[in-house]
């Protein structure tokens, strides 16, 4: 990183919770074999050698955290009025990863967790990493057949799932209905399901507050029950035979395609990426990390969780799925320093400050905090800097399949560094710009390609799934193995990644090359417009045509925007092919990934 400084003497594995600064190291410059006078020539870096790798599983390395931050607080759940001091999470850890052996989860089991953010689900996943079992999250708006798809996709033998789901701007729907298409008999004490034949148990999490009747359900087994019996204490489990390079979570990947791929993520994948970005936002033990996010995601379970815990701050949950009030609330109340989203989040959170229906006061605390999803547009950083004091906010790429961040920016990289550019390589990792109609050749430098990634970040491949892992992972002709993203990225000579868009997502109207994220990006600053998505139709004269699907934001006098107001707003701001739509839809709701793959 620019003006980094190393001092080698500095143990990187641990927060010092007594120091404040311990944590604000700063680490080399990303390198490269292609530099001309400290510039890259070819679009091939190296992210810094240091710190070293953690070379240990996750919990052993949450052992050691607790020890030096056992007093502070670990986990903020708003919504339920409870937290956790980093002991209280280890003892329950503990206690809930005895019971659940005692279900009968063990080493390498698949067990799928359907809950909204919340204390619970913090506990289960310390839980099931202290045993090996393969934490597998599954999104709670899904329906009965996609989690029997992904159940049996991975033979998985327990589901934990919550009483309710808890969705943004919806009504709580009832998962009872849910269960019984899994298991069929809910009455009966054991689970035989016909529907997925691995399962072994359903463990139930009671979040509706006595709206929701279980009492009929005998197949259901209360999580309260399977830690109730449980010493909860800080004693180890026992030898596990555990390696870091286990496969200890799996991520369905947010891709827009039918069937979700399901990404293998090990233990030292994913702790030494949540080390490398908790690094990069200067984490120390004294930081509170607003996390509206789902921990159903790499957002949220990586980017958040990982993050916090590996440096011992504290990570707030302000509500099960993301409501904009109920974060800014938790970042006013509990002073926090750093706060997560995507920019329609952010978006929405702003709105509810400038309309008054949020109090502008409380967040003198902020500083810094994640954008991830797309690119900021200039006029919301700007707003980010001003009305939220987030003026180190850094921005974040990556993909589930590399764990998932394989770039990031600094807290003081320049604006237009923040704004142009999703930073550089985190340490440890490898990137290039290839021809994606020859991988094999490596780009100047300032040139569109596709950009691969390797190293220690990369999945161990899709489970069940070696024909699509082979289609995106693969060795050069030095036996290096490498991601390729999808991704049309440019690297900059000082080592700055510029991601332009999904090269397969490239509209090619009539011979001129349209990228439908530079769109969305300009749209987003329309004050009426709270989200977009542009996409290519296809046409038989021009080839492709341009559609844009607008989500109109609520309860401003800019709910009333027009199709031709918005090709104005494009073409006022961007060369004008780029304001040619042929159809301008507005909706009140689509499907968009949060970030990656």
């Amino acid at each position: 990183m620019r003006g980094y400084l190393f001092n080698s003497k500095i143990n990187t594995s641990l927060p010092r919770c007594r120091s404040v600064q311990a944590s604000r190291r700063r680490y080399p410059s990303t390198f490269s074999p292609f530099f001309k006078r400290g510039l890259l020539t070819q679009s091939y870096a190296r992210g810094p050698s240091e710190p070293p790798l953690i070379e240990s599983t996750i919990g052993d390395h949450f052992s050691r955290i607790v020890q030096q931050c056992g007093d502070k607080t670990a986990v903020v759940a708003r919504h339920q009025n409870k937290r956790l001091s980093y002991s209280a999470l280890d003892e329950k850890s503990n206690a809930l990863a005895r019971g659940l052996e005692a279900e009968g989860v063990s080493k390498g089991d698949r067990v799928g967790v359907m809950l909204g953010n919340s204390v619970e689900y913090a506990i289960i996943t310390y839980a099931l990493f202290k045993l090996g079992a393969i934490l597998v999250p599954l999104n709670p708006s899904f329906n009965a057949s996609q989690v029997i798809a992904a159940l049996s996709h991975l033979g998985a033998s327990h589901l934990v799932i919550s009483a309710e789901a808890n969705l943004p701007r919806k009504e709580p729907r009832s998962n009872l209905p849910l269960v019984q298409e899994i298991v069929q008999d809910v009455s009966a004490s054991k689970v035989a399901s016909a529907a997925v034949p691995s399962l072994k148990g359903v463990i139930f999490v009671d979040n509706s507050a006595g709206r929701v009747d279980v009492s009929k359900y005998r197949v259901l087994t209360p999580l309260l029950s399977v830690m109730s019996g449980m010493a909860a204490d800080r004693d180890p489990l026992g030898p596990r035979d555990l390696s870091p390079h286990d496969i200890v979570n799996i991520q369905f990947t947010s891709g827009t395609t039918a069937m979700p791929k399901a990404a293998c993520l090990s233990h030292r994948s994913i702790l030494n990426n949540g080390a490398s970005i908790g690094d990069r936002m200067l984490l120390t033990p004294e930081d509170i990390v607003c996390c509206p996010p789902p921990l159903f995601h790499c957002f949220g379970c990586i980017l958040g969780y990982m993050a916090t815990a590996t440096h011992g701050a504290a990570i707030v949950f302000p509500s099960e799925s993301f409501n904009a009030g109920a974060a800014l609330n938790a970042v006013q109340e509990e002073k926090c320093t750093a706060l997560y989203g995507v920019p329609t989040m952010f978006l929405e959170q702003l709105h509810l400050i400038e309309s008054g229906e949020v109090p502008y006061e409380g967040f003198q605390y902020l500083r810094t905090g994640i954008a991830a999803g797309s690119s900021i547009p200039a006029e919301l950083m700007k707003k980010l800097h001003e009305i939220l004091h987030l003026t180190e906010l850094t921005i974040c790429y990556g993909m589930t399949e590399t764990s998932p961040v394989s770039a990031m920016t600094t807290t003081d990289d320049p604006l237009d560094k923040r704004i142009n550019s999703v930073g550089r390589l985190v340490p440890h990792v490898e990137a290039k710009v290839v021809n994606p109609a020859d991988r094999s050749e490596i780009l100047p430098v300032n040139t569109k390609g596709e950009l691969a990634v390797s190293g220690y970040l990369l999945m161990k491949g899709y489970w069940g799934d070696p024909e699509r892992t082979i289609e995106v992972m693969y060795p050069d002709e030095d036996g290096k193995v490498w991601m390729h993203t999808g991704d049309e990225a440019s690297m900059s000579p000082d080592g700055y990644i510029s991601i332009t868009g999904r090269i397969k997502d490239l509209i090619i109207r009539g011979g001129e090359n349209i990228h439908p994220l530079e769109i969305e990006n300009c749209l987003l600053a329309h004050p009426g417009i709270s989200d977009i998505s542009v996409v290519g139709v296809p046409d038989p004269r021009y080839g492709e045509v341009v559609a844009a699907f607008v989500v109109a934001r609520e309860r401003t006098n800019q709910s009333n925007i027009t199709d031709e107001e918005v090709k104005l707003w494009v073409r006022e701001r961007l060369s004008s092919h780029l304001g040619m739509f042929d159809a301008v839809l507005f909706s009140s709701l689509f499907y968009k990934r949060i970030c990656g793959g």
